[in-house]
């Protein structure tokens, strides 16, 4: 046995040791990819379904008759002698006895579970829905920071290209030391921006790695390319009127509200009595010195219920308590409503005007920006630009560009709050309209 053990953990270490390495694999990873990953792996998701899975077992149990009683007693025993055959009322008896709810009583508790037990799954589909916009928050705003890192170490060599330019023509006669002085200050600002950049990434993938159920030092690599179109979202009031509909949070909420109904039924069925049926089968020995006969065994039954006197102390009290929870449930349901609609409005303009700026920047600033650049070393090297100008251009282009990939990270991550908002996919929603103009 104990080597039955022992080749046991082993094996479980070593799973273990490679499931650790199948997690800290060096594989490209899209936005796409890491949700899979987080739902499939997530350990705070994973808690959440074993409660839903936990609280559906609730309403089999309290629907369910108590068990019955079985009991043994032995009656009117004399205490001179404690024998069984002195008197005739003497009897070993065993009884069973079966305590039995109000009609209704048990068909209201399991509809009440089963309603609790339906809104906690529905918990588990909204932080299925929180935890992939969380993931894609996160993914998005590390792809962000590779492509500002990227745009650094470009801006970086285009620095180092004006230095050798502004040394060469100082070397001539032709230029000033503050250039050659100007140009390496700017390198050394960006030189700082790299270093911050580096730290932030790493910051943002261990809470990638984190939300994946990977080692937090995991290194995690990111396509070069994304797809950066940035569709056209239905309305507010359309995506609203469809967020009513299909975000879990709201028919959570509702199921809340149903259950409380049904506890409210439950505490007025209270006022009307709960009953208890039993049978026993007394054994009696000994003779009879009446008629010298063997002493007859004895069959009980019995029928018993409560008596619902002190209602004004107890059952007039806990339906109060049900109706206010009823009430609580109703207003809760009134401000998530309010909250979601809120969260629609806010992830759609988010989203627009993130939109709007990326494509202004993709389109029409940062060409024009290129081509300003360009213009002006082509006439600092004729004398032609103040090298300071040249070098706030260069500076420009590079916030511009900066900006451009901030732009495109954050209308996804509006895109994916938007997606939770709803509760499902926003695309979808706008394709469907589409159609339907069709």
């Amino acid at each position: 046995m104990s080597y039955i053990i022992k080749s046991s953990y082993l094996i479980f270490i070593f799973m273990s040791l490679a499931w650790h390495a199948v997690l800290a694999d060096e594989v490209v990873l899209n936005a796409d990819q890491a949700v899979a990953l987080a739902l499939s792996h997530n350990q705070a998701l994973a808690v959440q379904d074993a409660h839903a899975r936990s609280v559906r077992a609730v309403a089999p149990q309290v629907g369910s008759l108590p068990g019955p009683v079985l009991s043994m007693r032995a009656l009117n025993l004399p205490v001179d002698s404690f024998s069984s055959s002195q008197e005739n009322m003497t009897q070993l008896q065993l009884g069973i006895s079966q305590a039995i709810p109000f009609p209704g009583k048990l068909s209201l508790r399991a509809s009440a579970a089963d309603l609790l037990a339906d809104a906690a799954m529905l918990d588990s589909d909204e932080f299925r829905l929180q935890l992939s916009s969380r993931v894609q928050g996160v993914w998005w705003n590390l792809f962000y920071l590779e492509r500002a890192t990227e745009t650094v170490e470009r801006n970086k060599q285009l620095l180092r290209q004006f230095i050798r330019i502004a040394e060469t023509k100082y070397k001539v006669g032709k230029g000033l030391q503050q250039d050659v002085l100007l140009a390496q200050l700017e390198l050394s600002k960006l030189l700082n921006v790299g270093i911050n950049l580096k730290a932030a990434r790493k910051k943002e993938a261990t809470s990638l790695n984190t939300l994946l159920n990977r080692l937090a030092y995991a290194k995690i690599i990111l396509p070069q390319k994304v797809n950066e179109s940035l569709p056209d979202l239905a309305g507010e009031v359309l995506l609203g009127k469809q967020a009513l509909v299909s975000r879990p949070l709201l028919s959570q909420r509702g199921k809340y509200i149903e259950s409380a109904q049904t506890q409210v039924q439950l505490a007025e069925k209270d006022y009307y009595p709960d009953f208890n049926l039993g049978a026993a089968y007394g054994l009696r020995s000994g003779i009879n010195p009446a008629n010298s006969r063997s002493r007859a065994d004895l069959v009980s039954v019995q029928l018993s219920m409560t008596m619902p006197f002190f209602t004004g102390s107890r059952q007039s009290h806990q339906l109060d308590q049900r109706r206010a929870e009823l009430a609580r449930s109703q207003f809760s349901y009134q401000d998530a409503k309010e909250a979601v609609l809120a969260e629609v409005s806010q992830a759609l303009a988010d989203y627009e005007k993130a939109r709007e700026q990326g494509l202004l920047f993709k389109t029409g600033i940062i060409p024009q920006a290129h081509q300003t650049v360009a213009s002006m070393l082509a006439a600092y090297q004729v004398n032609k630009v103040d090298f300071l100008n040249l070098v706030r251009a260069q500076v420009t282009l590079y916030n511009y560009e900066t900006q451009y990939w901030k732009s495109l990270a954050e209308a996804n991550q509006s895109l994916a709050r938007l997606d939770a908002a709803i509760g499902m996919a926003v695309t979808s929603i706008s394709a469907q309209r589409e159609l339907s103009h069709e």
